[in-house]
């Protein structure tokens, strides 16, 4: 304005103030998925006290206390129900729509919204162990983690301005003394130091990067998929191999009835049954899951003794029964597959063999990967035989079995740096030391022990691995964005300087350079949210 270009001072202050309007406008949108997911944060507890219901803070809420949650209410803390049934919507926490049933026993998340019914809810974790208080917690210090471009960016904005401001003072003072153009008047000196400032302004770039991370956790987390950190978003891209746990990653980490044996004159229900009838006073997952597949009704049995280590005994119309393993009966079990034996009178009358089930999805999603060129390994606990059988139906070519932790760590240890970023999946308190020292650590939200989920970089809240496809889509969407924005950015800026130099662009090009340039990176960005 001071040097006579009155029309384009003026229209530099107003294209600048419609930039941060829309900039403003752009930025709310990409925080909106993050905003969205603050909202399953719970605002009270009902209480249960004796015969009262008393709406308190969460935070008040002791573990065993007995909350009540009615239809259109969040479920406030991590609990077990011991009183209704009802269907949920969980999609702020796994991304899902599908309503949850549940009913008595079954473990519910906070977070949740009960969509029908009523629960009263024994509370097993105190507010700020529940999940809703460690999904908030991951998701609010992920941006605390700066990725190496971002890093690079914040850094060398404070080296960059200072030598910007200085070439164009340099320009300004000593361009009329080399050359014929005047200090003022049009496409003076001064003007065009003033144009080389606007120019070289990197709104674009320090804007555009930071919101493209921001974007694309806020992406994730509506689907399910909580990434700890934009450098973790920079490395997923990169992943060429993925290390699975077996127990609760690949399968269910539930026992279920197999086709039963029967080898004298008893039936399958009739086995079925007498295991059953033993098994109701037991809390084993053995125990459960036979209890589970028992359609028969149980009647009550005599002289019931648990046997450690082996299984239990007792009595039924006179007859003595053995329900246990291969010591407890008297012989050598081939270990291919875990078995329950049957014993009336001193005969072996059947077995009922029992085995993991894999994840719905698990095999499809592990086909995807490869597809995707990534390796794919599997490190268990579990006994060799039982292990490659899983592997071989869910198409995992690369076991390692009967691993202790260290013996995972060491392993994993061996497959790192070696040109390649390889993830470890898990989910168990062993899982902890691999997931923390694998390039990514991938851990299961839903059955995922707390130790699992605050050493792994990412957590996915439907357990469900192919999730992992979809951490990896956004991952590569988000950096090839990033890319994008540089070198237009970079691209635009060099032209519109290489003409500025030689008295071809002006301050309106200049503008552009910087504020139009700078509102394309932005929307450009939100494309990562569609």
């Amino acid at each position: 304005y001071l040097v006579g270009e009155h029309v384009e001072g003026l229209m530099v202050i107003l294209l600048y103030e419609i930039g941060k309007i829309l900039e403003e406008k752009s930025v709310n949108k990409s925080r909106k998925s993050i905003k969205d997911l603050m909202n399953i944060k719970p605002e009270y507890a009902n209480l249960k006290i004796n015969d009262e219901i008393k709406k308190v803070s969460p935070e008040e809420v002791e573990i065993g206390n007995t909350i009540i949650v009615k239809q259109g209410e969040k479920i406030p803390l991590d609990g077990t129900i011991i009183n209704g049934t009802a269907e949920l919507n969980t999609s702020s926490l796994t991304g899902e729509s599908k309503l949850l049933q549940v009913q008595k026993n079954n473990k519910v998340l906070s977070g949740s919204i009960v969509a029908n019914g009523m629960l009263e809810i024994q509370v097993t974790e105190k507010y700020e162990n529940s999940t809703v208080s460690r999904i908030l917690d991951l998701v609010e210090n992920a941006t605390d983690k700066k990725a190496k471009t971002e890093t690079f960016v914040s850094k060398a904005s404070s080296i960059y301005t200072p030598i910007v401001i200085g070439i164009a003072i340099i320009l300004a003072i000593f361009l009329p003394l080399i050359t014929d153009i005047k200090y003022t008047g049009n496409n003076g000196s001064i003007y065009r130091a003033l144009i080389f400032l606007v120019i070289s302004c990197p709104c674009s770039i320090v804007i555009s990067v930071p919101l493209s991370y921001f974007s694309g956790i806020g992406k994730s987390s509506k689907q399910g998929i909580l990434i700890k950190g934009s450098d973790y978003i920079d490395t997923i891209k990169d992943i060429k191999e993925i290390v699975f746990d077996k127990t609760g990653t690949l399968t269910k980490g539930e026992f279920e009835v197999k086709q039963i044996e029967s080898f004298v004159d008893y039936t399958e229900k009739e086995i079925l049954k007498y295991a059953a009838m033993g098994e109701k006073y037991s809390n084993h997952p053995i125990a459960k899951s036979i209890i589970k597949a028992n359609q028969e009704n149980l009647e009550e049995v005599q002289e019931f003794q648990e046997i450690a280590g082996k299984g239990l005994s007792y009595q039924y119309n006179g007859k003595n029964v053995l329900i246990g393993n291969s010591q407890l009966v008297g012989i050598q079990e081939e270990n291919e597959v875990t078995k329950i034996y049957v014993k009336i009178d001193e005969e072996i009358v059947g077995t009922i063999p029992l085995g993991d089930t894999i994840k719905e999805g698990t095999k499809e999603a592990i086909h995807q990967l490869k597809s995707l060129g990534i390796k794919t390994s599997m490190f268990t606990g579990d006994n060799k035989n039982i292990a490659d059988k899983i592997a071989k139906e869910i198409g995992i070519e690369n076991v390692k079995s009967e691993m202790l932790p260290q013996d995972k760590y060491t392993e994993l240890e061996k497959m790192l740096g070696k040109m390649k970023k390889v993830a470890f999946v898990g989910d168990g308190i062993n899982d902890s030391p691999v997931l923390a020292r694998a390039d990514v650590g991938i851990s299961m939200g839903r059955v995922g022990s707390e130790s699992a989920i605050e050493a792994s970089d990412v957590v996915i809240m439907t357990d469900n691995i192919s999730k992992i496809i979809e951490a990896i889509k956004i991952s590569k969407k988000t950096c090839g964005i990033i890319k994008q924005n540089l070198v237009f950015s970079i691209s635009v800026k060099i032209i519109v300087l290489i003409l500025s130099g030689f008295g071809i662009g002006g301050m309106w090009q200049a503008v552009f350079a910087d504020v139009g340039v700078t509102i394309i990176t932005v929307f450009n960005t939100l494309r990562i949210l569609k």
